[in-house]
């Protein structure tokens, strides 16, 4: 059984803070249907796809409320949900959410050609601080405007129409953590949706971070996880100059084999399409990451046991 997919990403520019919904809607919707007309049975957004990255600001009350999603779909994002059921194209999508007892996330979901939720994630590894950093030109208020995710990195078995593809999903940062790839590799996973919005600049403060090195750690880190964990990768960025903040670009879709087969060129809206050929797992889920042959897990454990760092003890000169 031939087992691909065509699958797109589809980058976006800046959303700044003026822009209203309907303007961000409308981005989104050209862009499935370009991709849709390319072929494309699966679209990957960004994360927070229909907002600006409000954590960049000390917000409060209705002010922080009104960047929050309450469920999903829901009448503001309903035109998206109803427009790719009718291409028969399914979605990720990232954005801020509110759960009905008041906790909130930051969440992407997974949506078939049916425009069924087929699974959920909320990002587990949040960057930045819950304080605002004094002097600091940009903040990174994640910490203090989500809780971390509580679904750990499930993968989902999709249906027919996408050749019954083990999928799983990460935001932005989970990309940068080998242990959200591992997680979704110990269940098989074959093509791994990703969004992000990362600062073109040191987040955490300093210059030796540029937007070049950020968008090559980027890339890097699609590739080389990818290719230990033989699966396909679709990563996918808010990019441009956004209410004065700049994001990264460099959007991508990276085979098992850790190459790029598709990229983005610019900062802006742009569609990139790829054939995905599930069948090119094998050779390293077969082979060389035949975690049942070769893993030793008893040798791991400092990596479940411990967060920070403990160094060995410096021995005495003589």
């Amino acid at each position: 059984m031939v087992r691909v997919l065509r699958a797109a990403a589809a980058q976006m520019g800046p959303t700044q803070r003026a822009d209203s919904r309907e303007h961000t809607l409308a981005r989104m919707l050209a862009l499935l249907e370009e991709a849709a007309g390319r072929g494309a049975s699966l679209v990957v957004f960004p994360e927070l796809a229909f907002t600006t990255f409000f954590p960049r600001w000390l917000l409060e009350g209705q002010a922080l409320d009104h960047y929050f999603e309450r469920g999903m779909p829901n009448p503001a994002v309903a035109k998206l949900f109803d427009r790719a059921r009718a291409l028969r194209v399914g979605f990720y999508v990232g954005y801020a959410e509110l759960t009905p007892d008041g906790r909130r996330y930051n969440c992407a979901i997974l949506v078939d050609r049916d425009g069924e939720i087929l699974g959920r994630y909320r990002k587990v590894h949040l960057p930045g601080s819950v304080e605002p950093r004094p002097g600091a030109r940009y903040q990174q208020l994640e910490k203090r405007y989500f809780e971390y995710g509580d679904l750990g990195f499930p993968a989902f078995r999709a249906g027919s129409a996408w050749a019954h593809a083990i999928m799983g999903m990460m935001i932005c940062n989970d990309r940068r953590w080998p242990e959200s790839w591992r997680v979704l590799g110990l269940q098989g996973v074959e093509l791994v949706c990703i969004g992000y919005n990362s600062a073109a600049y040191d987040p955490n403060g300093g210059t030796t971070e540029d937007g070049a090195l950020r968008t090559f750690h980027s890339t890097l880190v699609t590739q080389a996880n990818a290719y230990m964990n033989a699966t396909w990768a679709i990563s996918v960025a808010k990019a441009g100059e956004e209410d004065g903040s700049g994001l990264i670009g460099g959007s991508c879709i990276v085979d098992p084999n850790g190459r790029i087969v598709a990229q983005a060129q610019t900062l802006a809206d742009e569609v990139i399409v790829a054939d995905i050929d599930l069948d090119l797992c094998r050779q390293g889920k077969d082979k060389m990451f035949n975690f049942a042959a070769h893993r030793r897990p008893e040798q791991y454990r400092v990596i479940t046991e411990r967060a920070g760092v403990i160094e060995p003890a410096v021995l005495d000169a003589d």
